[in-house]
């Protein structure tokens, strides 16, 4: 998040929320949102699926999956068009406005409303309440990430923050929601395959001798593979061992048939984990570790900030904490520098190596209860906000996206897209929710959101079960739910059932640059159980 979560509350007059359901998947954060919209604040929200955070709107975009792009081009369109856009931010702070004007300049309210089914005129009162309502935040999750053009969506995400000035000052800014508690973190720490921790990337011959020196031996030079690549590679035998930490790609990867199929062709397996997940239960080697009640050391949330957590129960039976495995394997491989006795002395060389956080120490950590990164010196108090006065390329860029469909669409045998996410009472694969007798009794299985006019044309006729089907999978009996939550032509699933898993349909087409998914758009058939 380039911004803070309590700003949400005190400082921002617009929320456009895009591919995220807030209230569900973030609720403390949506709990702030609704303080905010009490003080006056304004909520757009755009989904192709009414969410509950969009029954609270001040303004709801239902849209259709996949047209994100065209979406925000057609609102800035408007913006532009109406001379609502800040000139000085633009003048002073920015490059490309002129490409950008000019692409979206074919980007019509009226035009935009054939690619995306949301009313020219909810197009330009969109945009009107996000220029004017300033400071606007633009909120998001994976709904916009998690496409074949994901980047592009995210692009297009600051595109608009920058057209309005909304970047650089509190209550505004583009402001991502982590999918989970610490995977901030863990990016922050290298667990990507082009950058060292702080994103300092592996290619720069300055950061690989800083490494070199760091840590008295020569890390890689190139970018390394994404989860989805190295699963793949090996299944064609490129790679023969995979370790997998807190991952349950059987569930929660795309085309669930072919990683499976890759998994049992690799040659060594080793999966660490707190429970016997459905990769677990494929490994050749299980490495049991701990909760985060058996751990110390910090979380990086969503808003950058660094926080302790502390040990309150001893590891039970022979599980240890995730870094003492680590570091152990490591030794037994015969790597030097992994002689750390505690947390705090990870940090320390946390600290020394990685800029951003060198200033975020125990004793600080101790004292003050948190951190914001960028914190560069001890004596440095956080960052509560990105980009203020200047960006750190120096120029913010705009870029002009042009809309481009997903890669897969609907076709006389898959007639149905299929949109997936989360509910509020089970969490990613279930691994932990699922053990939980109260929310499992919530909502205790999978099931599939249809239209009524979808509804009828497949013949459901009081049918409480259907068979849904893809290029890659089917799925033989899954409870349906008839609801005008949803477009008619759109179906929604939760993926949290390993039983009735959603992505054994979903395609593992992925975005160019980033190499994400598109769990957000396939094309499916539905038919009656």
């Amino acid at each position: 998040m380039t911004n803070s979560i309590p700003e949400f509350e005190t400082d921002t007059n617009c929320f456009f929320i895009i591919g995220s359901n807030t209230s569900e998947n973030h609720p403390l954060i949506a709990a702030r949102i609704l303080k905010g919209q009490k003080r006056g604040a304004k909520i757009i929200v755009a989904d192709p699926r009414q969410n509950q955070i969009g029954l609270w709107a001040d303004l709801y975009l239902k849209f259709r999956p996949g047209t994100d792009v065209a979406l925000m081009n057609g609102m800035m369109n408007v913006i532009i068009s109406e001379g609502l856009e800040d000139k000085q931010f633009i003048t002073e702070r920015t490059e490309g406005f002129e490409e950008l004007k000019a692409l979206v300049a074919e980007y019509t309210p009226e035009k935009v409303e054939g690619i995306t089914g949301v009313p020219a005129e909810k197009i330009r009162q969109a945009a009107r309440l996000y220029a004017t309502q300033k400071p606007s935040a633009v909120i998001y999750a994976m709904g916009i990430t998690q496409h074949t053009t994901g980047v592009d969506n995210v692009k297009s995400t600051a595109n608009l923050a920058m057209l309005t000035g909304n970047l650089g000052i509190p209550g505004g800014g583009v402001n991502p929601l982590r999918g989970q508690n610490n995977v901030q973190g863990a990016c922050d720490m290298g667990g990507l395959p082009n950058v060292y921790p702080g994103y300092q990337v592996v290619t720069s011959e300055d950061v690989q001798k800083k490494f070199e020196n760091a840590w008295n031996c020569a890390g890689p030079a190139n970018v390394g593979l994404t989860v989805t690549e190295m699963v793949h590679e090996a299944g064609e035998g490129k790679i023969r061992a995979l370790y997998i930490m807190g991952e349950n790609p059987m569930v929660s990867d795309p085309d669930i048939n072919h990683v499976g199929h890759c998994l049992e062709q690799t040659e060594f397996l080793v999966v660490q984990d707190i429970f016997l997940t459905e990769t677990a239960q494929l490994a050749h080697v299980v490495l049991p570790t701990v909760s985060f009640a058996e751990k110390d050391g910090t979380y990086t949330n969503t808003e950058r900030r660094v926080q302790r957590v502390r040990q309150a129960i001893p590891p039970v039976g022979e599980s240890r904490q995730d870094w003492e495995i680590v570091c152990q394997l490591a030794q037994k491989m015969g790597a030097a520098g992994f002689n750390f006795k505690s947390p705090k002395e990870i940090m320390e060389e946390i600290n020394r190596v990685t800029p951003s956080y060198g200033g975020i120490t125990y004793e600080r950590l101790e004292e003050l209860g948190s951190l914001q990164w960028p914190c560069p010196t001890v004596d440095h108090p956080g960052t509560a906000y990105l980009h203020k006065g200047k960006f750190s390329r120096g120029l913010g860029k705009f870029f002009a996206v042009p809309f481009k469909e997903a890669a897969e669409l609907p076709s006389e045998e898959f007639p149905l897209v299929l949109t997936t996410g989360r509910v509020m009472f089970q969490y990613h694969t279930g691994s932990m929710t699922r053990r939980s007798p109260k929310l499992e009794q919530e909502v205790p299985e999978a099931y599939v959101e249809i239209h009524p006019d979808d509804a009828v044309r497949i013949g459901l006729n009081g049918n409480k079960h259907v068979r849904l089907t893809s290029r890659r999978g089917a799925l033989e009996k899954v409870r349906v739910r008839v609801t005008d939550r949803i477009n008619p032509g759109v179906v929604f699933m939760p993926f949290h059932f390993a039983e009735a898993a959603a992505n054994t349909l979903t395609n593992a087409a992925v975005d160019p640059v980033a190499k994400i998914p598109e769990y957000k758009v396939c094309a499916v058939k539905v038919e009656t159980a």
